[in-house]
């Protein structure tokens, strides 16, 4: 399986980019709109995490600049029911922070602002995918995204915390003490998980 594309931005599109690599061999991926939006400029070198989709009459590519997007594109796809296009549709309309937690809030209403989910779809959506999100670390209203806050929450998650455990004891430091540095979010939240 090809997990990871390191090279030269031919061609950035909207639904698509085109990455020439070292080696000489180019290769085209389908994108979610959030990745396009911060992608560099044609010309330019870009580093993008792949999943690869297998079909009886095609191999498809779809690539992502966070590994968070990929997991959560990959557990997508294990839904019964969803395949890639639906899987970047949603990626597309919600980031991959907001799928999470939207599946964990089971808030269906933010699915179903994504064409292509009816209301049923983002129902069988929340129940089969939950729990299945719970390692997927999120950082969306925790300081706003602030330095530090996104490895704060991947180095408690690592050393074996629950991701919504880990994100509520960093959020807690954010709200008391503001933002701070990754090495003091990690020691204060510690404080709060033990």
């Amino acid at each position: 399986m090809i997990s990871r594309i390191r090279g030269t931005l031919l061609v950035r599109d909207i639904e698509r980019v085109e990455v020439m690599t070292p080696g000489g061999v180019a290769y085209e991926m389908a994108i979610p709109l959030g990745v396009f939006e911060r992608l560099p400029r044609a010309g330019q070198e870009v580093d993008l995490r792949t999943y690869q989709v297998v079909r009886e009459d095609a191999v498809l590519l779809f690539g992502f600049l966070e590994e968070v997007e990929r997991t959560v594109f990959a557990r997508l796809l294990g839904a019964p029911g969803v395949g890639p296009r639906l899987a970047l549709g949603l990626l597309s309309s919600l980031s991959a922070d907001r799928v999470v937690r939207a599946i964990r809030e089971r808030d269906t209403a933010a699915l179903t602002a994504v064409s292509g989910v009816g209301k049923k779809t983002a129902e069988r959506l929340v129940l089969d995918l939950a729990g299945k999100l719970d390692d997927v670390p999120t950082t969306a209203g925790i300081g706003g995204g602030a330095p530090g806050v996104e490895e704060a929450v991947r180095a408690l998650t690592v050393l074996g915390f629950p991701a919504p455990d880990a994100e509520r004891a960093v959020r807690e430091v954010v709200q008391d003490g503001g933002t701070m540095p990754a090495q003091a979010l990690i020691r204060a939240a510690l404080s709060r998980l033990r």
